[in-house]
């Protein structure tokens, strides 16, 4: 008797997950009255999984945090360190107009569950490092700082989404902007 209820929590928790996923890719913002609604479960089912709205978006984001802390961590045992960053960023701008959980979740100042906390840490501590050793190696300007990166990634990203329609355009549109960027970054030999 416990296996139906094993198997019955995790379809509505993944019904749930399903029609949240939904409502924040077209823009909607998460109500739990309104996710239990749509997925036809009671509203007490998705308050038993998921106690506040940024609780389920957290959820969300999850999958693609995780997928960039691995990037991220992966970066850091490639040899050339231009390479390693450059990869890491382009990862990032991807998630950043493919997945519109990612931005609302990085950008809050508090995290509601702790497996994200442990997530952007990884996130932030493995672009500083990538960030550093290109620093180190000479192939990044010296005054550059993973504080200036985070805003330049962010105005790219809302730039795409400003100036971009369908998926494909975005994905685009935000490799164009970013190379623009990171020729910028580079750094210049000094000439005596």
């Amino acid at each position: 008797m416990t296996t139906p209820l094993r198997k019955d929590a995790a379809r509505n928790w993944d019904r749930i997950v399903a029609v949240a996923r939904a409502l924040v890719d077209q823009g909607t913002p998460l109500q739990l009255n309104d996710v239990a609604n749509r997925s036809g479960l009671g509203v007490g089912t998705v308050y038993r999984h998921f106690a506040t709205p940024e609780a389920l978006l957290e959820t969300i984001a999850t999958p693609c945090l995780e997928a960039l802390a691995a990037h991220g961590q992966h970066g850091l045992t490639d040899s050339d360190p231009w390479h390693a960053l450059e990869g890491f960023l382009f990862r990032t701008v991807e998630a950043q107009v493919t997945d519109a959980s990612l931005a609302p979740v990085a950008a809050a100042a508090t995290d509601t569950l702790p497996r994200t906390t442990e997530l952007k840490e990884a996130l932030r501590s493995a672009g500083t490092a990538l960030l550093d050793r290109a620093r180190d190696a000479g192939a990044v300007r010296r005054d550059l700082t993973a504080a200036d990166l985070v805003p330049l990634m962010c105005g790219i990203a809302y730039a795409v989404n400003v100036h971009s329609s369908t998926p494909a355009d975005r994905i685009d549109t935000a490799h164009r902007y970013l190379t623009t960027l990171l020729e910028g970054l580079r750094a210049t030999p000094q000439h005596a």
